[in-house]
């Protein structure tokens, strides 16, 4: 019994230790703070190429995260970028990689591209 509620102790410790490091890693944003500032920065959409000929956000640059180690000198690390998946792990993990580029201001948009309810484009065929 005890063997079990140590493992369950460790597992909550694992969770809120993995929450604390992604919130240091970036700023999740609610949809409508997102909006506010997305346009003045790097909008970069993390998801994989046929997910974002699907749609996406407008005014948004496609950089999978699958990408993203070869393409980190394309972007500009003085400025500040917003970046979304289709929820939100590949961004936590993008932010992650960026942060360790010396990356300062970055963003994630809460609850990804299944949650956002603006203007979306779609990428012609």
């Amino acid at each position: 019994m005890i063997f079990f509620i140590i493992i369950i102790v460790l597992l909550i410790a694992y969770y809120v230790f993995t929450l604390f490091r992604q919130r240091s890693m970036a700023t999740l944003l609610t949809q409508e703070e997102f909006i506010k500032g997305y346009r003045k920065a790097q909008l970069i959409d993390v998801r994989e190429p046929k997910e974002f000929e699907n749609g996406y956000i407008r005014g948004a640059r496609n950089i999978p995260m699958t990408q993203m180690k070869q393409s980190i000198n394309a972007m500009r690390p003085d400025k500040p970028v917003y970046l979304y998946c289709q929820n939100t792990t590949r961004s936590f993990r993008a932010a992650q990689m960026l942060r360790k580029h010396n990356f300062e201001d970055v963003n994630i948009l809460q609850g990804g591209f299944k949650k956002w309810t603006g203007k979306i484009d779609y990428k012609k065929k």
